[in-house]
């Protein structure tokens, strides 16, 4: 395992900033994921940490040593790509085996590696298949295989999932995760897809704009966001976030909204009066007055059964829908207004910048 920094790192493609003063510790054995929309800097990072890109300034350093300079080959790193890139002329065993004889590896130790590899990823009965028998997603374990049959202190994967169906997703993210929790190494990981990064980290990168918003837990980035762009990105269905305005009310604020005007708790110490957002996350919309907040009364527009879950959409003159999640047996119906309610503890206000009113 290696300790990787990285301190005060820039990318510029022309004018463009990429990635733009990044400071970030990995720990040894972490499960690290780097999230955030296309364009955020995030595959650019994981590129500069593996060699195929050169940092604009600052520095790359593995185990203490700044490895700026170094060869991708020569920093101990194993790659995972979104594309599987086997060689197609060459059945499964040979594709896993390249890197191995590349280094010259004897021909009898090749075989017992790709043996321990293949069944270690559970591929054993793929090994005399060609590439293109293999599904994408039997592919994409042959490319983890490829990359684990090297032994690299560090595993770099560039969103290897983004290709695969919603079934072969969940599949792979329980491999990747079993690997990781096996192998003990540092796993650094890239996707776009919040799902992804709540289920696999141990810790959270998210990254706009070439710079990192927040770091944390999955619970911390989802429960305790710092911003209006981490709040929405997180959450699936999407954090209910109502545009409008605080307004002094007696003693207290008052949110007022086109939609809706509620009293707002008193236990948020900064707020001024101006423009801003109020959040407040689907599950912890109550259907019923609540004892611990306001209400409004709203009319059921649609229905949407999950099974486990049913989302309720209740009409607004918002360009987005608000949405609540009640238990799938309770029992709703369309066009039927209900008292919608917004817990104290469960609200989320943002200031007209997008940062997190306390």
């Amino acid at each position: 395992m290696s300790h990787i920094e990285l301190k005060n790192l820039r990318k510029e493609f022309g004018s463009l900033v990429a990635v733009n003063d990044l400071n970030l510790t990995i720990e040894d054995g972490e499960f690290i994921v780097f999230v955030g929309p296309s364009g955020c800097g995030k595959t650019t990072t994981l590129r500069m940490i593996a060699g195929f890109e050169d940092p604009t300034s600052g520095d790359i350093t593995i185990d203490g040593k700044v490895v700026n300079e170094l060869e991708p080959r020569d920093r101990d790193l194993g790659m995972v790509f979104q594309s599987h890139a086997l060689f197609p002329h060459k059945n499964v065993a040979d594709n896993i085996a390249f890197g191995l004889r590349m280094k010259k590896i004897p021909k009898d130790e090749q075989v017992e590696k790709v043996k321990e590899v293949s069944e270690l990823v559970r591929i054993t009965d793929l090994l005399n298949k060609m590439p293109g028998q293999c599904s994408g997603g039997e592919s994409q374990r042959i490319a983890l295989a490829r990359t684990l049959v090297t032994e690299p202190s560090n595993f770099l994967l560039d969103e290897p999932l983004s290709s695969l169906d919603a079934k072969l997703r969940r599949e792979l993210r329980a491999e990747c995760d079993r690997l990781h929790d096996e192998l003990q190494k540092t796993f650094i990981y890239v996707t776009h897809d919040q799902e992804e990064a709540m289920t696999l980290a141990d810790r959270i990168v998210v990254m706009n704009k070439g710079r990192i918003v927040q770091m944390g837990s999955p619970l911390e980035i989802y429960g305790d966001p710092v911003s209006y762009f981490v709040a929405d990105f997180f959450g699936n269905p999407a954090m209910n976030l109502v545009e409008g305005s605080f307004v002094a009310a007696g003693s207290g604020f008052e949110f007022q909204s086109p939609q809706f005007n509620i009293p707002l708790p008193a236990n948020f110490n900064n707020i001024t009066a101006g423009k801003g957002t109020l959040g407040i996350r689907p599950e912890n919309v109550t259907i019923g007055a609540t004892d611990t907040g306001a209400s409004i009364r709203r009319e059921i527009e649609l229905v949407e059964p999950l099974g486990k879950d049913t989302l309720l959409y209740f009409s607004t003159d918002a360009d987005r829908p608000f949405v609540a999640v009640v238990e799938g047996t309770q029992a709703v119906q369309r066009h039927v207004e209900v008292d919608v309610g917004f817990p104290d503890g469960a609200i989320f206000l943002f200031d007209a910048n997008g940062d997190r009113i306390r």
